[in-house]
């Protein structure tokens, strides 16, 4: 019986969210202190007042649920996870909660990051669509032909859970792609209120700048294995960590696969740290056995 600590992505933030933790708790406080002074700017002001639309920035949003996930994490007392793993940004947060990170420079990370995908969101129009009630293996099929036949790019970008894929691409590739869902039994093809096509080849110019800042940043051995969005397998070795960190950028969460990799590796606790409870949704459908808390 193992405890599995997992970390929310972009899109789980919400107005007021880690408030109650820096009101009540030093460390807490101590930590959104530490983050304005890296950052330089106050980010727990947005965080905690700010509205829905500031919140959605990329450059706030991802530090924003980085911190508030980490910070979730490490006002738990004397834990220590078996395996972690996060959804797209929460990543990062996995990665301090298992010692590969220091907060600090996860923090800079994850704002390079945030600022690199936002760049490369303005350079190319480009969507997201939730896919729902359609076979994985469907909705590939479907992305490969309208590539093929139109050269528009659509590719499959989060394996949420079964019966949920989002699909990344050119805003008239995911038209197309939403048409065609449809029209092959999707329940619904639905386009997402996101800034750009994440987790495809439309980020790829965000890759140089994100692989730079990974490659000079200290990564240290794993209390526990990391299971990875691009590989859903267990991971340790610093090395291997970042090149599938760069690789995210482009490639595709595989977060269905990842906890059932976990499950399979005897996960049967599952505790989601940060805002919102997405993920524990997530978890319940993929494995109906597990046992899913979360702490926000």
């Amino acid at each position: 019986m193992k405890h599995a600590y997992i970390f929310p992505g972009q899109g789980s933030q919400f107005s007021g969210m880690g408030k109650n933790l820096y009101e009540t708790n030093p460390l807490a406080k101590e930590l959104f202190d530490k983050a304005n002074d890296i950052l330089g700017f106050c980010i727990s002001d947005v965080m905690f007042g700010g509205t829905d639309e500031e919140l959605k920035q990329t450059n706030i949003t991802q530090p924003a649920v980085f911190l508030h996930s980490v910070i979730a994490f490490t006002t738990l007392d004397s834990v220590k996870p078996d395996m972690v793993s996060g959804h797209s940004l929460g990543e990062f947060s996995a990665l301090v909660a298992n010692g590969v990170l220091h907060f600090e420079d996860a923090l800079r990370l994850v704002s390079i990051r945030a600022k690199a995908m936002q760049k490369a969101c303005e350079l190319q129009p480009s969507g997201m669509a939730a896919v729902l009630a359609l076979a994985d293996e469907k909705v590939e099929e479907i992305c490969v032909a309208i590539r093929t036949e139109t050269g528009e790019i659509v590719v499959a970008a989060n394996y949420n859970c079964p019966g949920q894929l989002v699909i990344s691409g050119s805003i008239k590739g995911i038209d197309i792609a939403c048409e065609r869902m449809k029209a092959a039994g999707a329940k619904r093809a639905l386009i997402l209120p996101v800034g750009g096509a994440f987790h495809s080849p439309f980020m790829a110019p965000a890759k140089e700048e994100l692989a730079a800042a990974i490659e000079a940043t200290s990564f240290h051995i794993a209390s526990c294995p990391v299971y990875q969005n691009v590989t859903a397998k267990a991971v340790t070795d610093p090395s291997e960590i970042k090149k599938n960190l760069i690789d995210q950028l482009t490639g595709a969460v595989r977060w269905t696969q990842s906890v059932q990799a976990m499950v399979t590796d005897g996960a049967t606790r599952f505790t989601e740290c940060g805002p919102g409870k997405v993920l524990q949704g997530l978890v319940q459908k993929i494995s109906k056995e597990a046992q899913v808390t979360g702490v926000s």
